[in-house]
C-alpha cells in the first residue's frame, strides 16, 4: 500500500471518530511532531554551562547509576 492511500485510509477513519478524548489525542501528537521539526541546535556557551551543571551535579551526588535506571524501566 502506497502512502498516498495510507493517508486517505487514515483520514476516513479520522473522520468517523466520535470521542473527544480520542481527537485531542492526535492534535497532541501532532503539536509534539511539529516541535521536533522546530529543533534549534544550543548555542556553543549553552553547550559548555550543560557540561558544567552535569559535572557538578556528578560531584555533589546528583546522579543515577545505569543498574538504577534499568531497574526503573523494567
Amino acid at each position: 500500500m502506497d502512502l498516498q492511500t495510507r493517508k486517505l485510509k487514515f483520514i476516513q477513519k479520522f473522520i468517523k471518530l466520535q470521542s473527544e478524548e480520542d481527537i485531542s489525542q492526535f492534535e497532541s501528537l501532532i503539536k509534539k511532531r511539529n516541535n521536533k521539526n522546530s529543533f534549534k541546535p544550543m548555542s556553543i556557551e549553552e553547550f559548555h554551562k550543560g557540561i558544567d551543571k552535569s559535572e557538578d551535579d556528578f560531584k555533589n551526588g546528583r546522579y543515577k547509576t545505569s543498574s538504577e535506571l534499568l531497574a526503573k524501566y523494567k
